[in-house]
């Protein structure tokens, strides 16, 4: 990710405003300064009446709402600024997470993500709207300033160019610190965040297994992590802010020293100068002292942004399709050689598999929990990108054909189909073309089995369901899912444990569904029945993310020891 500086530098109007500003700003502290000194020098020692200062009274207001201005326009321009980085920098990360839901989802939290989409790009802000104009008004108005006070009085401007390197010595001295301090803030956020939702989300299954309290206690830890990483934050920024005020105040202090003697003992300055001087000087000073104040902020949002940039650059490869079309007439021919996918450094791979799925073939993935059946069929599928390997479909690597051609020939239907907020009917069409007739959402409907569902409900195919498909059964989802497949009239269709956990009536129905849906199509299935593995014209048998054996059921009764125990544990039960 670029850095902040270049993200700015990018917006060349925005900043050529804020130095813009910067000058007219300074331009009205000094125009302010000289009109405060002229009339209190003209009332006080020149005895003028206030008819003859109200021109000079007219213009000190002017000066006034000029500095307001200018200052509320830089201001807001960084604002500006703010607003157009954040905006890109949450695209970045919503087009990172979109781009392989499946792969992102399994590098941690929902809620983590949340906080670095939403808490983190916010800490972004500050850089922008604040730290950014002040760095740049203090590079400009000190200078204006100072080069007034060296014509007025050189003396004034010496003791000054002495003090103030020391300000932001100490505020690199106490400031540096701060960028670790937010990155260690931010990281404790997004954890407590992510345990919490996380939390959230399963605080019924935590009920149930009674260990609630065991998880307050986790999200109580993370709690006070966070408050203790926010409280050394804060500590931080006092430390700099006391430091920085005690600089000022004794620099100012020696200014007024240096004036008082020159005006009570030696007598070679004018009061008119004098006061002017001290005038300046907190000007000069407030503004360093700003500086130091912003420095702090800018640190805190270096930090969130190294840890955006670790975010972005994290690597949740998609799978980037070609620009070739892909014929639906009739299923094709699906080729893997040498595929290779892992989820990380030392985490679950599949590796090397070498299979040919043909059309209208019936393949069952078989294998124990975590042999990698479900990464299997997300590598045909095309929901994530292989690490080593090709796939070839219809001879040629499907990669060169269009993402739109490929996914229109699939249907996947997971044990756990997902069901958005809206009416049957539309989630029932999501699975087709988008201008789909009611007559098609029907037949597919009746072929799915879920009629005598639909006719129970009191609006029928308008009857709304709950984001997450709540108010539905687990086999009335399954139902609407294969709905969607009958919309679709897929070539492919993928199978992830399609009936597990259904009651026998639900199941049936289902069994007959699919039986109906595969006649047209090549059908690939996680398979855990023993009759839906008996009737694969293909058999996988998957162990430890690799392809053990292939073949029909009979073939690997007679060679494969390991699938012969599976089906008899079948037999007597169900399989591990």
């Amino acid at each position: 990710m670029a850095g902040l500086m270049a993200m700015a530098k990018e917006q060349r109007m925005k900043m050529l405003l804020i130095v813009i500003s910067a000058v007219l700003s300074g331009v009205a502290i000094i125009g302010q300064s000289y009109l405060f000194v002229i009339i209190v020098n003209r009332v006080f020692l020149k005895g003028n009446s206030f008819s003859e200062i109200i021109p000079y009274l007219l213009w000190l207001i002017v000066a006034l709402f000029a500095r307001t201005l200018f200052s509320y326009l830089s201001g807001r321009t960084g604002i500006k600024m703010a607003s157009k980085v954040k905006g890109n920098l949450r695209s970045a990360l919503l087009n990172k997470f979109s781009r392989n839901p499946l792969q992102v989802s399994l590098q941690g939290q929902s809620g983590q993500k949340v906080s670095v989409m939403m808490d983190t790009v916010d800490e972004i802000d500050r850089y922008f709207s604040n730290y950014i104009p002040q760095v740049v008004q203090s590079m400009i108005i000190p200078i204006m300033i100072l080069i007034v006070i060296f014509y007025e009085h050189a003396a004034t401007g010496i003791i000054i160019i002495i003090t103030a390197p020391f300000i932001p010595i100490f505020m690199m001295i106490i400031g540096f610190n701060t960028k670790d301090r937010a990155e260690e803030q931010l990281d404790k956020m997004a954890a407590f965040s992510g345990t919490f939702l996380d939390t959230l989300q399963g605080i019924t299954t935590l009920k149930l297994f009674g260990r609630s309290a065991e998880q307050k206690e986790t999200i109580r830890k993370s709690s006070l992590d966070f408050r203790d990483a926010t409280m050394v934050v804060l500590k931080t920024a006092f430390s700099n802010s006391l430091a920085l005020e005690f600089i000022s105040m004794l620099s100012i202090g020696l200014v007024a020293l240096e004036v008082a003697i020159r005006l009570i003992i030696y007598q070679d300055i004018t009061f008119y100068t004098g006061f002017l001087m001290l005038v300046l000087a907190p000007e000069f000073y407030t503004k360093l002292k700003d500086l130091g104040s912003a420095f702090h902020t800018g640190r805190g949002s270096m930090g969130a942004a190294k840890k955006l940039g670790s975010e972005l650059e994290e690597t949740a490869q998609p799978v980037v399709f070609g620009e070739e079309n892909l014929s639906k007439d009739a299923p094709p021919l699906i080729e893997l050689h040498a595929a290779s996918f892992n989820y990380g450094v030392d985490a679950f791979a599949l590796k090397n598999v070498n299979v040919i799925i043909r059309p209208y073939e019936r393949v069952a993935i078989v294998g124990k929990t975590g042999a990698g059946k479900t990464t299997l069929l997300h590598v045909i599928a095309g929901l994530v990108s292989l690490s080593e390997g090709e796939i070839k479909v219809n001879g040629r690597e499907r990669l060169n054909y269009q993402e739109k051609d490929w996914f229109d020939q699939l249907s996947y239907i997971s044990q756990d189909p997902y069901l958005f907020s809206g009416t049957v009917a539309e989630n029932i069409a999501i699975g087709g073309r988008s201008d789909a007739t009611r007559m098609e959402i029907e037949q597919a409907a009746k072929k799915a089995g879920i009629m005598e569902l639909v006719d129970s409900l009191e609006h029928g195919f308008d009857t709304p369901i709950g984001e997450a498909g709540r108010g539905l059964s687990g086999g009335e989802k399954q139902r609407v899912a294969i709905a969607r497949a009958f919309l679709k009239c897929p070539s492919v269709i993928l199978f992830d444990e399609p009936t597990t956990g259904l009651d026998l009536q639900t199941e049936r129905i289902l069994q007959s569904s699919l039986k109906e849906l595969s006649r047209n199509s090549t059908v690939i299935t996680v398979a855990h029945r023993l009759y839906t593995i008996q009737n694969a014209d293909k058999i996988l048998y998957l162990e430890n993310g690799e392809l053990v054996a292939s073949g029909t059921h009979d073939e690997l009764l007679a060679s494969v020891s390991a699938y012969r125990k599976m089906v008899t544990v079948q037999q007597g039960g169900a399989v591990q």
